[in-house]
């Protein structure tokens, strides 16, 4: 019976010691103040942990926006030295376009300069060759003439009589062998040559120009004219031919330098404008640039600004919970310190009776935990709890019989288990928070790429369908410049035509009408005589007159339709040409427009394709890394919470047990100490 009840004078004493803690004011405030404690640390682990994420942010966008300036600086450098070098271009082309501009003017006035020349020599050797050949041909006339002349009798007799070669010439006049204009022009030749031979010969020598009555002298004399009359024509067309071949040579060599020069002209206007569209391009760049490098800079300045301002306030409120925390230690020490006395005498349990609690056996309060930590091993279905309780059961039982203290092993082996328990509950949180923050910032990096890729496809979707949209406005364009083509062919063909028919029409019309007015005037002017010799058919040639000048009212009524139908035509003719000329220009620089535009679009998609496969690349890395993560972090048989909540349960009963055991041993120490007391007494 006395082993039965202690069961029940155990449980009435823990009783009443949890109704005195319950009443017990000093322990409450400690506890609250414990509790305000915890709450103020989990704040600011909390505001920790957001400070840090701020943080991170803060130093990833700084270093993001201090790339993009760094690269937004260098590709302003780039493209202003694209827009220097590309003006250095044009004045350079400028300057060799002027110089070839003269270049080609002087050797086209060089080319004009000696073309006439040329032509001039030309002229002048023409004319010199007519001269010539015309001499030698009056010379060999003449020589004919004497060899003939002189066979005859007479005609020697007067010969032999002249005094010079003038006198037989005249002779030759006389007797009608020979031209007097021969005659003049052979004496102005012999009279040249004599004078050419005076300048040439030494003083004394005899005068060529005399005749010294021999036939021979004269033929001999005419064939010395002769030669030198062919000479003086062979040289001059030697002459002609050297002149003729330097011009050609230096007219090709001069046509060659302007054909090139004209070359190199139109490369160094095609060069000055492809320079100058890359200038207008890069400083277009350059403006788009420098405006978003403005902003980067000013996104910095304010990145900077928060960031600063963040860890300002984050300093302030862990300095103002460090005092916090400070005045509750303060305030919790001085409490536990100063009011241990008064709280033991205020609030003790000396008016509980000691006797029951004297009998307790402390094997039967060992026992007692060992049942609670079965229970408890039981309900959180821990094998570490069984274990723990086959343990206690051991070391009580064991203990009980070698006569030694069991509360000590026990409590022993609950606070090591304690232990053990926090260490695996730390070891899980740090798992924890590994897990989370390496879940966290994978998930974001997931989502940035996915976000980076959505909006890579959203603009690859976009200039692909901007691309497909201006390839069906430029097979549109071209489907109408076609059928634009083929209209204008036939407006051509049916103008021709019509041309044609009126060129044709317009002559018989014309002659029609000519021809009806001649017969009206033939009919008016003889039915208007008087002198008729016979009765006149007067009214049959006024029915036909009045019919013929209904018939030219009516061919020039239509002489004049058809010339204003031909004009009218041809106007509206060159009026839609001109139209469709101006629509025709306008579509081939719509169509030229909005093929560049689609084929820098393709580039742009191409582009875009290659950073979204790099970056689908990184996402893959990010997915395969993430999917690790879960397998470590999240594919677990027990969730955390869950492992969390049966852990602190179980070093809560834990706890539980050491009290029992703490409220089991002060209670028999003090029984035995008054047990003491009452003997002394």
């Amino acid at each position: 019976m006395k082993c039965a009840r202690l069961p029940f004078f155990l449980a009435l004493a823990m009783s009443m010691n949890a109704n005195a803690m319950e009443t017990n004011p000093i322990q409450k405030v400690i506890q609250m103040l414990s509790d305000l404690q915890a709450k103020i640390i989990g704040e600011g682990e909390a505001a920790q942990k957001v400070y840090h994420e701020f943080s991170e942010f803060c130093e990833g966008r700084s270093a993001e926006l201090g790339f993009e300036i760094k690269t937004g600086k260098g590709e302003v450098a780039d493209l202003k030295a694209t827009i220097e070098k590309a003006s250095a271009d044009i004045d350079s082309l400028n300057a060799k376009i002027e110089e070839l501009a003269a270049q080609i003017a002087t050797d086209e006035q060089d080319l004009k300069a000696a073309t006439e020349i040329r032509d001039k020599e030309a002229a002048d050797f023409a004319a010199e060759e007519a001269d010539l050949s015309e001499t030698i041909d009056t010379i060999h006339r003449a020589i004919t003439i004497l060899e003939r002349e002189l066979n005859s009798g007479a005609s020697l007799m007067q010969l032999r009589s002249a005094g010079s070669v003038e006198q037989a010439l005249a002779v030759m006049v006389q007797a009608s062998a020979f031209s007097s204009a021969d005659a003049s022009r052979l004496t102005a030749l012999v009279q040249s040559s004599a004078h050419t031979d005076e300048s040439d010969m030494d003083v004394g020598a005899p005068d060529a120009a005399k005749y010294e009555n021999h036939s021979g002298d004269i033929i001999a004399t005419l064939q010395g004219l002769l030669d030198d009359a062919q000479g003086q024509l062979d040289d001059a067309r030697k002459s002609e031919t050297s002149s003729r071949m330097n011009y050609e040579m230096m007219k090709q060599s001069l046509e060659d330098a302007i054909k090139y020069a004209n070359k190199d002209m139109d490369g160094a206007k095609k060069a000055r404008g492809a320079a100058a569209e890359t200038k207008a391009t890069a400083e277009g760049d350059l403006a788009v640039t420098s405006k978003d490098l403005a902003e980067d800079i000013k996104s910095l300045a304010e990145l900077h600004h928060e960031c600063m301002t963040k860890a300002t306030e984050f300093e302030e409120e862990v300095k103002s919970r460090g005092e916090e925390l400070h005045a509750l230690a303060e305030a919790k020490k001085v409490i536990t310190e100063a009011t241990g006395g008064a709280e033991a005498l205020s609030y003790s349990l000396t008016q509980v009776s000691l006797l029951q609690v004297s009998k307790m056996q402390g094997s039967s309060s060992g026992f007692q935990v060992v049942r609670f930590v079965r229970q408890l091993a039981e309900k959180h279905q821990s094998t570490a709890l069984a274990q723990l309780a086959s343990r206690m059961s051991s070391v009580v039982q064991f203990g009980t019989e070698n006569g030694e203290d069991p509360f000590v092993k026990v409590k022993g082996l609950i606070k090591e288990m304690i232990e053990r328990l926090l260490a695996e509950a730390q070891a899980d949180a740090d798992h924890k928070a590994y897990c989370d923050k390496e879940m966290a910032e994978t998930k974001e990096k997931k989502e940035d790429k996915e976000a980076e890729i959505e909006k890579l496809s959203t603009k690859i979707n976009k200039m692909s369908a901007e691309s497909a949209k201006l390839k069906e406005e430029v097979a549109v364009l071209q489907k109408e410049l076609a059928e634009l083509a083929k209209m204008q062919a036939e407006m051509d063909k049916l103008r021709q035509e019509e041309h044609e028919t009126y060129s044709a029409n317009r002559p018989e019309m014309e002659a029609g009408v000519e021809g009806i007015k001649m017969a009206l005037k033939i009919l008016r002017e003889y039915y208007a005589k008087d002198d008729k010799s016979h009765e006149a058919a007067e009214g049959a040639g006024s029915s036909i007159i009045g019919l013929l000048e209904v018939a030219e009212s009516d061919f020039t009524t239509g002489l004049s339709e058809m010339i204003a139908q031909e004009e009218a035509a041809a106007a509206e003719y060159d009026r839609q040409t001109k139209e469709n000329a101006i629509e025709k220009a306008t579509k081939d620089q719509d169509v030229k427009y909005k093929t560049k535009e689609a084929k820098s679009l393709d580039q742009a998609v191409v582009e875009l394709t290659s950073d979204r496969s790099g970056v689908q690349t990184e996402l893959d890395a990010v997915l395969e890394y993430f999917a690790k993560l879960k397998e470590q972090c999240v594919a677990k048989a027990e969730p955390y919470e869950e492992r969390k909540r049966r852990r602190e349960a179980e070093i809560a009963g834990l706890k539980e047990a050491l009290q029992i055991l703490s409220g089991d041993a002060v209670l028999l120490q003090q029984s035995a100490t008054t047990r003491t007391l009452r003997g002394a007494l």
